[in-house]
């Protein structure tokens, strides 16, 4: 049977739950219901290679249910570090009942790896007999670098370089497949890896509680669901929500996601001085899959007012629970709207959200009309986005370095 290695570095030492962890712990769950042998390994930075997860690295690939960490980084405890100092400082000699990574027959890595694990790749690769597929996420980090994190978009030309080393990239949408190669032609690049737009699954809906009802609030309730940083456009849906609350218009705006210490913090301003300014605002910070499962229940409809995505989860997540969205109809957002259950702009502007959302609460027809849409589409699941991936690498051929 074909022993699939994933790098879960990120994933196994963070509780944080974004789009790209998401993504890691799903397609991880879903390799493991279609085969026993996936094995998640890690890059150790303190011992300084690749090695099997232990117990409590494990722990961190299930989704979290009830707390969430409130930052993305990674956490090394204390005694990982030393041990890991321990066993660098001891030439590799592992005590007892500690294993490297064995040899693999594939390699799937779902993460945006950093510069450290990019530099030991090569060692792994090598140790791989099959086919050795990274997933390509976006390149968002150097197309809008003023909204972006400044040491993500120092390091991405190192990163979209590292990808060439893999035999193939599957990338989440047919958006960011034609950036990347756009990119690696820009570069020119002679022989690059076989890139294919794959767009990704999402999670089932979790069942609604014994006896669970939907809410019915005194307002409606309108859902943003998505990471507070600069590129998720979260201060043209503040100001949006503004205009219509000077207009007298009765809702409440809900959000939730992590707030990013770099890009989000004129957001997060924003939203605190309208909170003061008693407006309907509700913020939940970064949430478990339980608070987004009642979320996505209780809400009237859904904003997603990002610029610009590799994907875009919320919006299909959305979607799944027939509840309709508002989005923008560009890039690999337009690929998730076409569908139907969306209202897709042209604009993510401040004065077109505020029409968009003033449309829906005020026409209860075409809130209906779009509700009825989003509950008639078929969506994608985790399995089967493992089960084409999985037929993908069939097809590709070991590239030399």
């Amino acid at each position: 049977m074909t022993r699939i290695l994933i790098d879960l570095t990120h994933t196994s030492h963070t509780r944080a739950h974004t789009g790209i962890q998401r993504v890691g712990r799903a397609l991880h769950g879903a390799l493991r219901e279609r085969s026993d042998e996936v094995v998640p390994i890690c890059h150790d930075p303190y011992e300084s290679t690749w090695r099997l997860l232990r117990r409590w690295e494990q722990g961190n690939l299930a989704p979290p249910h009830a707390k969430v960490a409130g930052t993305r980084g990674s956490r090394w405890p204390l005694p990982a570090r030393i041990s890991g100092h321990i066993r660098r400082w001891l030439g590799g000699r592992a005590p007892t009942g500690f294993r490297r990574v064995p040899s693999g027959d594939w390699l799937i890595e779902p993460e945006i790896f950093s510069s450290v694990v990019g530099r030991a790749l090569p060692g792994l690769l090598a140790g791989i007999s099959g086919p050795r597929v990274a997933l390509f996420h976006d390149a968002i980090a150097l197309r809008v670098p003023e909204l972006s994190p400044q040491k993500t978009v120092a390091r991405y030309p190192a990163y979209l370089q590292e990808l060439l080393r893999f035999d193939g990239v599957a990338a989440n949408s047919a958006e960011s497949q034609a950036v990347l190669v756009e990119y690696w032609c820009w570069l020119g690049i002679a022989d690059p890896p076989p890139v294919i737009g794959l767009p990704l699954g999402i999670d089932r809906p979790a069942p609604a509680p014994f006896g669970h009802t939907t809410a019915t609030n005194a307002a409606p309730v309108v859902l943003c669901v998505g990471s507070i940083e600069g590129r998720k456009n979260h201060l043209a849906l503040l100001e949006a929500c503004e205009m219509l609350w000077r207009r007298g218009l009765r809702f409440e705006l809900q959000l939730i996601g992590l707030v990013h210490p770099e890009t989000g913090r004129p957001a997060l301003d924003r939203l605190r001085a309208l909170q003061a300014a008693n407006r309907p605002l509700r913020y939940d910070g970064p949430a478990s899959e339980a608070l987004l499962s009642r979320a996505y229940r209780a809400c009237t409809f859904t904003v997603y007012p990002s610029l610009m995505e590799g994907f875009g989860l919320p919006v299909l997540e959305s979607l799944s629970y027939g509840k309709p969205c508002i989005s923008s109809a560009q890039g690999a957002l337009g690929e998730s709207t076409r569908g139907g259950g969306c209202l897709a702009l042209a604009s993510v502007d401040a004065p077109a959200l505020a029409e968009a959302i003033a449309a829906l609460l005020s026409d209860p027809e075409r809130l209906d009309y779009l509700t009825t849409a989003a509950q008639s589409r078929t969506f994608k699941t985790w399995s089967t986005y493992a089960g084409e991936l999985a037929d993908w690498m069939r097809t590709l051929k070991r590239r030399d370095p």
